[in-house]
Parts: structure tokens; C-alpha cells; sequence
């Protein structure tokens, strides 16, 4: 259920020059909240930002009916964002779209910079269900791939970097982890590197999902700004995703961008 309220921020912490994490005190109790599912976040004292900013879900703690985002700063809205401070109110939408699935047995979970952001609440999903993934998060270099340890109690972590600061050097696709064998592969980064997990994947026969990013102003479906050509229709990426089957997505994966 579809919720707006004014959350009070009860943490935050600087990760580097990019990131930052906010924690939320919700006023009451927390509707479910799938892995992959995100909130539109109202910047306010803002006049240049008249939209909401789509942001991931990064964590939620059921029992103190908190949430934790997980932002990176690419523009004035997310600026604004970060100059936000412990006891501040902060209003959103959520939770917003369809999330992860759970499903497999042996899952791998591929996330590029910002993109690790929901997978850190699906990892802790499958470990409640008793399943260990393995995760494999990637950057352009080791500043790049924030809240890194704060997977490894969830699963097997690996790294990959373009400079080779952390993990192996290179694209997080060319890791590998890729030669493990895997029921299914979720994914959530630039959409180059989610193409190349997603192909892999059907070439391989694996069960695929993976969280598209398109711009998404309203978060409800109405704007259609955000729509993809999938293999079922235009679907609206707030309100049919984030999340797809990879195998919905034929003429995503074949667009050369």
C-alpha cells in the first residue's frame, strides 16, 4: 500500500565525496516493503527542483519502523539532499514499484556504483530465507563502491574495479565470479553493465531480473516518462518495474545504448 509521510531523519552518514546514507524514523508502523521497491523523496527549499527524486531503498528495519537510502550526489535535487541533517523531516511516496523475486537457490547479485544500493536489502531477504548469495559489486575505483562491507555477513562478496584498487581489475562483468554456477542472477547498475549481465544470462539459460533506472518523476504512472519498450507493451518503469524479467526486455538488450 502506497503511503505518504513525513519520515524524521534519525541518521546520516557521509560516504566519500559522492555518497551519503539517510536513516528514517517512520511516525508509525511500516507497510511491507519488497527488495527493489524505491520512494520518491520531495526536495523542499529548493525553487530550482519542482519534482520529486526517485531513490532505491537501500535497507529497512521492520521492527524500529526505519528505512535506510543509500544517494548519490549527480545534481542539484541530490545536493540538496545531502545538506540535510539529523532531526530534519523528510517526506516521501513510497514504496513505490515491484521489486525482486527471491526465487533462486543459488542467486548472484551484480551491482555497479550507485546501483548497489537495493541489492544490500535483497541480500539480507535471501539470508532470512536461509540462502547465501553471491554478490559481486563493482566501480570504477575502490572509493567508488561505498558500504562495501556491509554486505559480507550476507553472503560471498566480490569486487571489481576499472583501475584494480579492490578485487579484480577491470569490468564487473568480466569477473570471475561468472564461471560459479547460479539459478539466478539480479542485477541493478548503468545499464551497459546490466545489458551484458542480462545477455549473459539468456545465453546461459539463467533466470534474470534487473532494475532499470529510466527517469521516473511521479512514481505512479502518470507522467509516462518513464516508459520501456518490453516484449509485453510500453511498460511504465515506476510502475511495472523497477524490476523486469531480462527475458521481457528483447528489444532493451538488442538497443545498442
Amino acid at each position: 500500500m502506497k503511503q505518504i509521510a513525513d519520515f524524521t531523519i534519525v541518521g546520516r552518514e557521509q560516504l566519500g565525496e559522492q555518497y551519503f546514507t539517510l536513516t528514517l524514523q517512520h511516525p508509525d508502523k511500516l507497510p511491507p516493503i519488497a527488495a527493489g521497491q524505491f520512494v520518491e523523496v520531495e526536495v523542499r527549499n529548493c525553487r530550482e527542483v519542482m519534482l520529486r527524486r526517485p531513490i532505491s531503498i537501500h535497507d529497512v528495519n521492520e521492527s524500529e519502523n526505519r528505512l535506510t537510502l543509500l544517494i548519490q550526489i549527480v545534481g542539484k535535487g541530490t545536493r540538496k539532499l545531502a545538506e540535510l541533517k539529523v532531526g530534519d523531516p523528510l517526506n516521501l511516496i513510497f514504496p513505490l514499484g515491484h521489486g525482486f523475486s527471491v526465487a533462486g537457490e543459488r542467486p548472484l547479485l551484480v551491482g555497479g556504483g550507485a546501483g548497489i544500493a537495493p541489492l544490500f536489502h535483497l541480500a539480507k531477504c535471501y539470508k532470512q530465507k536461509g540462502v547465501e548469495p553471491t554478490i559481486l559489486l563493482g566501480g570504477r575505483t575502490k572509493a567508488l563502491i561505498p558500504v562495501r562491507e556491509a554486505f559480507e555477513p550476507f553472503g560471498k562478496v566480490f569486487y571489481a574495479t576499472e583501475d584494480g584498487s579492490l578485487g579484480e581489475k577491470g569490468l564487473v562483468t568480466q569477473h570471475s565470479a561468472f564461471k560459479g554456477e547460479y539459478d539466478q542472477i539480479c542485477t541493478c547498475g548503468p545499464t551497459p553493465m546490466m545489458k551484458a549481465v542480462g545477455r549473459y544470462a539468456v545465453q546461459k539459460g539463467i533466470d534474470c531480473e534487473v532494475s532499470l533506472e529510466n527517469m521516473m518523476a511521479c512514481g505512479i504512472g502518470a507522467c509516462l516518462c518513464c516508459v520501456c519498450d518490453t516484449d509485453d507493451g510500453h511498460k511504465c518503469v515506476c510502475k511495472e518495474g523497477p524490476v523486469f524479467d531480462v527475458r521481457k526486455l528483447t528489444k532493451w538488450l538488442d538497443a545498442s545504448k
